[in-house]
């Protein structure tokens, strides 16, 4: 089976590698997953390479790093939450118009 797993971003890396293990688990062979994602950072990029070499990884932007909230600067912030309304968004985390 060849699998494209697709994330909008990888920040730590954390969701890419469950979401790997659970591929792994249902009998699909590292080397056949792709993970494509719209904006990465070296944390995450690392992590992959360290726990899943055999994943091939295709993003069509590297940022500079994640912050101390875990959110990839400069980046988007958590997608989830800036797409949903949710959680930071509402915090103000990207200021009072959301960005």
């Amino acid at each position: 089976k060849k699998i494209i797993l697709c994330d909008p971003m990888l920040a730590s890396g954390g969701s890419a590698l469950m979401a790997i293990d659970c591929l792994k688990e249902a009998g699909v062979v590292e080397d056949n997953i792709l993970f494509l994602n719209v904006v990465s950072c070296p944390e995450g990029l690392k992590a992959l390479a360290e726990k899943a070499p055999g994943v091939r990884i295709l993003s069509a932007a590297l940022d500079e790093k994640l912050d101390e909230h875990k959110f990839i600067v400069p980046g988007l912030g958590d997608f989830g939450d800036r797409y949903y309304g949710t959680a930071g968004y509402d915090e103000g985390l990207w200021g009072s118009d959301g960005k």
